[in-house]
């Protein structure tokens, strides 16, 4: 795709995500697009932001419409390893090619061992705005299993130097189906992060990715086979315990205060536009969607070079666009419009509403929280 070859929708919002590859460990369960140092030797996150910092400029020139940013998301990874000089000169960088919106979320994601009171208000002042710490576990023994190396209230602690700093939104991520996790464990973690009053908690069920360590474990009996039943029966728990905290489930793995809802994750489920900066990093601009080469070294040696760090992109069709929208906004508490659907699709409503996995009203369609716990079996029955 070459500049001025982006269509954009008109009403779309525009965001950036930041994919900083680098983790000081890697996480047993993880199959992201990261790398500890042993793994880059002699490629310093210094040598990843000046990279980063040519395709922001590349960006510029290629989407030239006038849309501020809504929206700008440093994931990873660990963005905290890079220094709070280069986190700031990228989030800089962005402000004068693109601008930002008036109030936009600015995100950084971080694990609890990377930060003290003092970076806090050092992103602060950098423009960061909100912060998501990857917390997992409240328990010291399914962080063992998680092979996650901070202790289990190191991210509450962080949390409330957070709050103190003056962040006013503070997302904690846990996972639930650990391996040998018990119910009375997920209940600590989630009491756990409670004790932290944060505005928004997302909370995934673990996936056991292949290629993974922990995927290698399983297999060779070292650790069990997660229990779907079990699993089901933590995320009632979790509906429960954080409901009652007052933070509202509003997408089927995230919970927040009202109006803390995670604005670039939004963005994504309604299929809005946003450029991805850094290896691996996934993009969509109006009907458009590329994706970035996957390593480091490569992802710096094509922008030093000159030439775009593409691996390769697509033109969605229409269907394919409908279906994104249908599975992606059945994920959301407001649904799918019943305007988006095909009437063979609707006619599959009345049957699941039976079931009690659906709901009709106001004119849109609804998963029920039952609908929630099988919710790509229900999104597969309506697409047909």
């Amino acid at each position: 795709m070459e500049p001025g070859a982006l269509v954009t929708v008109p009403g779309r919002t525009l965001s950036c995500y930041v994919h900083v590859p680098f983790c000081a460990t890697r996480c047993g369960y993880c199959d992201f697009n990261t790398y500890t140092p042993s793994q880059l030797t002699g490629m310093t996150t210094r040598d990843y932001v000046q990279a980063a910092h040519r395709e922001i400029e590349r960006a510029r020139h290629e989407l030239d419409d006038g849309r501020p940013l809504a929206t700008v998301f440093f994931g990873g990874g660990t963005p905290t390893m890079a220094a709070d000089d280069e986190l700031a000169g990228l989030l800089d960088h962005l402000r004068q090619a693109f601008g930002l919106a008036p109030g936009a979320e600015i995100t950084t994601e971080a694990n609890p061992e990377t930060l003290d009171e003092q970076r806090l208000d050092r992103l602060l002042d950098a423009g960061f705005n909100r912060l998501s710490l990857g917390m997992q576990s409240g328990d010291e023994q399914v962080l063992a299993t998680l092979e996650r190396h901070h202790t289990p209230g190191r991210a509450v602690q962080v949390a409330r130097w957070a709050h103190r700093a003056g962040f006013d939104n503070v997302s904690l991520d846990l996972i639930y189906g650990a391996p040998g996790e018990t119910m009375d464990q997920w209940r600590v973690s989630l009491e756990t992060a409670l004790e932290a009053d944060p505005e928004h908690v997302s909370a995934y069920s673990l996936i056991v990715e292949d290629g993974t360590a922990m995927a290698r474990h399983i297999a060779h009996g070292r650790l069990p086979e997660p229990d779907e039943d079990l699993e089901a029966d933590k995320y009632l728990l979790a509906e429960e315990r954080l409901g009652a905290a007052g933070l509202a489930n509003y997408e089927i793995s995230n919970w927040s205060r009202p109006g803390r809802e995670a604005a670039h994750n939004m963005a994504y489920w309604r299929s809005d536009d946003w450029w991805g900066i850094g290896p691996g990093a996934y993009s969509h601009v109006g009907a458009a969607r590329w994706w970035n080469v996957r390593h480091p070294r490569r992802y710096a040696a094509m922008l030093a070079a000159g030439t775009g760090p593409r691996a390769g992109h697509e033109i969605l069709d229409e269907a394919t666009s409908h279906e994104e929208v249908v599975m992606l906004g059945l994920r959301l508490r407001d649904g799918v419009r019943m305007t988006e659907l095909t009437r063979a699709e609707r006619s599959a409503l009345p049957g699941l509403a039976g079931r009690g996995l659906v709901e009709v009203r106001e004119g849109a369609v609804r998963l029920t929280l039952a609908g929630r716990l099988l919710g790509d079996a229900v999104t597969l029955e309506i697409l047909g």
